[in-house]
């Protein structure tokens, strides 16, 4: 921390900043956010990189009030004061101020207003400008709060974060959705999920994690797909079965939400979110989802009606926003599923559906590698075409399982988001490849 002309320069502005500041000076940069004239007086509303802050200049001040636009980056040094009217508080009278630099146009979408109020394609075309409304850009600091409260537990819980490759010689969902590059003079793809490396890792850090981009080639236009989006993926070792990865999960989200509410109540009172209270977790095998939507059993998979209802269902009979099914059919999981000892028809295999919405997928793997050649040649898979997958089976394999959480759905679903794309900084979907 600097001094400047007597005042604290801080680089970052707190709200911790403000109160210890109470009757002093301060320094700080921020971006005009909004000017309002008054009789006698001026609110310069100034929009620092979390807050909405409210001074006032005066005749008093050194500088050029007509010289300042909005969008407009400047340095301020002003008095501290308590104002119960102002955002958080305290209210700041400018000494001075330094602008730093101007906008060489004016915004095309109304930044400085309470809602952006533009449609979703609006904001996709002007996404650099959308990104500056403080409502836009509490979205992404949530994000940042469930990923820093993932990774938090996740290390408390001994778990090795990794990083794993993007570019990959096989897919591991396989299928069409997958997107193919060259790589010299070979094939190669962009990974579908890190499903492979973590499962490798497993062998030597019993427990791992990551949180990395994952790509998929579905040809989506639909408000809950993105073909890129964040993964937060973990694998365990020594599991007794799927129901350790489950337990797991449910303790990681006890511990993000919080997190949010301790590190986030700012941005989730700005947009109006209800972190849900999570006890246990109620869990139903698919059969027993399919009775209670009064479906026949004919069907291998959820719909998305499906899955809003059943969370209507959760939440009506156990209190909870959070449903596992779990014992999916196994030809609708991928060749790595173990199969379910009690029916082999079955995978050891769930997925966990929050407000409607299907958010994570996981369960146990196939650990014995005769037990993974014979399912791979049910899948009609050629286990040349895996190479160093197998590897990891050949020589040895504890019990083991994961799970991989879209990070843009879990932010969706608890903010209450319409649209997916509204929780990806710059989506990637089969009109979006700009910004």
């Amino acid at each position: 921390m600097q001094k400047i002309d007597g005042s604290q320069l801080i680089s970052e502005l707190t709200l911790a900043d403000l109160e210890k500041a109470e009757g002093a000076s301060l320094s700080f940069c921020a971006c005009v956010h909004k000017l309002r004239n008054m009789s006698g007086f001026s609110f310069v509303i100034l929009r620092t990189a979390r807050y909405v802050l409210q001074s006032v200049y005066t005749k008093e001040c050194d500088g050029d009030f007509d010289a300042l636009t909005e969008g407009a980056y400047v340095r301020v040094t002003g008095t501290v004061k308590k104002e119960e009217r102002a955002n958080y508080g305290y209210e700041i009278t400018l000494t001075s101020f330094e602008i730093l630099s101007k906008p060489a146009a004016e915004y095309p979408l109304h930044v400085s207003s309470k809602h952006l109020g533009c449609s979703i394609e609006t904001s996709m075309e002007y996404r650099s400008v959308a990104l500056r409304h403080p409502e836009q850009r509490a979205v992404f600091k949530v994000a940042e709060g469930v990923v820093s409260g993932f990774r938090e537990f996740m290390l408390s819980e001994n778990f090795t974060e990794i990083h794993t490759p993007k570019i990959v010689a096989a897919g591991a969902e396989g299928g069409a959705n997958i997107f193919k590059l060259k790589y010299f003079d070979k094939d190669a793809y962009l990974a579908q999920s890190p499903q492979f490396y973590k499962q490798t890792c497993v062998a030597f850090f019993d427990r791992v994690f990551e949180i990395a981009p994952v790509y998929r080639a579905e040809k989506h236009n639909s408000t809950r797909h993105l073909n890129e989006y964040i993964g937060l993926d973990f694998e365990m070792a020594f599991i007794n079965d799927m129901h350790d990865v489950m337990a797991m999960e449910t303790a990681m989200l006890k511990h993000v939400m919080k997190y949010l509410g301790e590190n986030y109540a700012h941005e989730l009172d700005m947009l109006g979110a209800v972190l849900p209270v999570i006890d246990d977790i109620p869990s139903v095998t698919f059969f027993e989802a399919l009775d209670i939507l009064g479906k026949s059993h004919n069907q291998f998979d959820l719909d998305p009606t499906d899955e809003v209802k059943l969370c209507e269902w959760a939440k009506e009979n156990h209190g909870s926003e959070f449903v596992f099914v779990e014992k999916f059919p196994g030809l609708k999981r991928p060749f790595y599923a173990m199969d379910s000892k009690d029916d082999p028809k079955l995978a050891e295999s769930f997925d966990l559906l929050f407000r409607g919405l299907e958010i994570t997928t996981g369960g146990q793997r196939i650990h014995d590698y005769d037990e993974q050649i014979a399912k791979l040649k049910r899948y009609n898979v050629e286990p040349e075409e895996l190479g160093a997958y197998l590897d990891i089976h050949r020589y040895g394999m504890p019990p083991h399982g994961g799970l991989g959480i879209g990070l843009e759905r879990i932010v969706m679903k608890l903010l209450g988001l319409a649209n997916i794309r509204e929780a990806s900084l710059f989506p990637r979907d089969i009109h979006h490849l700009d910004p």
